[in-house]
């Protein structure tokens, strides 16, 4: 089995801490926390990670002041129009999965025109979890899955996890191989929670914008070393 995770899930934790700990603005420590997001990208491209998935916002964070949610959404589309070249580039294809009708029209339509434009790369899949709430993917796809047993189209008997997994909005990628928490904080706030059953968890205590290359590869090396068992016994 490869040592490479096929999946990482990255919650970035610590813009804010670092930016106060610098006496800087919170918008200050977004900025630098987007400049990890690139390295992030060119290590798992270098390392053949196949699937990046970033919690970039979560359904929680609407609870923000005003100002702080519009300086993420202001720094969402700089990158939107001045990286998704590169990105494209790199044969990487961007995903959005969430709640993204939550955000203005504009926003909206940048988001679709970039997936849109990376649709058929193929190096790696970066998927940004924009007003995503784990407990809500869930719901959302009992909820598909209550309308089609309704509808005569399914028996209630017949539903199973994997069909639980075909309604989720993940549901065309694999489950994360590693989940990875800066920060310090050791839980998973709402991400990705049904796929993230199997996962390798690593907590590290860097905050977001010091994590970089080197972090990276420190998270990869600890998944390297545990044995995944699946609920089994090592052979």
């Amino acid at each position: 089995m490869s040592v490479v995770p096929v999946h990482i899930a990255m919650i970035m934790d610590g813009n804010g801490r670092w930016a106060r700990a610098r006496k800087l603005p919170v918008a200050a420590g977004h900025r630098q926390g987007a400049e990890s997001v690139q390295q992030c990208v060119r290590t798992a491209i270098r390392q053949g990670v196949r699937y990046l998935t970033l919690y970039a916002f979560s359904s929680e964070n609407w609870r923000r002041s005003a100002e702080e949610v519009g300086d993420l959404t202001s720094l969402l589309r700089f990158y939107l129009r001045h990286k998704i070249n590169e990105l494209h580039a790199q044969g990487v294809r961007l995903r959005i999965i969430g709640e993204p009708e939550r955000f203005e029209g504009s926003l909206r339509e940048e988001l679709r025109r970039a997936e849109d434009l990376t649709l058929h790369n193929t190096t790696l899949t970066l998927t940004l979890a924009l007003s995503y709430g784990g407990r809500a993917d869930i719901v959302q796809a009992t909820r598909r899955l209550a309308e089609d047993a309704v509808a005569g189209k399914i028996s209630v008997e017949s539903i199973s996890e994997a069909m639980l997994d075909d309604a989720l909005q993940t549901s065309d990628m694999p489950d994360p191989d590693l989940v990875i928490r800066t920060s310090g904080e050791c839980r998973l706030s709402n991400f990705l929670l049904w796929q993230s059953a199997y996962a390798e968890l690593v907590f590290m205590d860097v905050l977001w914008p010091d994590f970089g290359e080197i972090e990276f590869l420190e998270a990869l090396s600890r998944f390297a070393s545990r044995q995944r068992r699946f609920g089994g016994r090592p052979a």
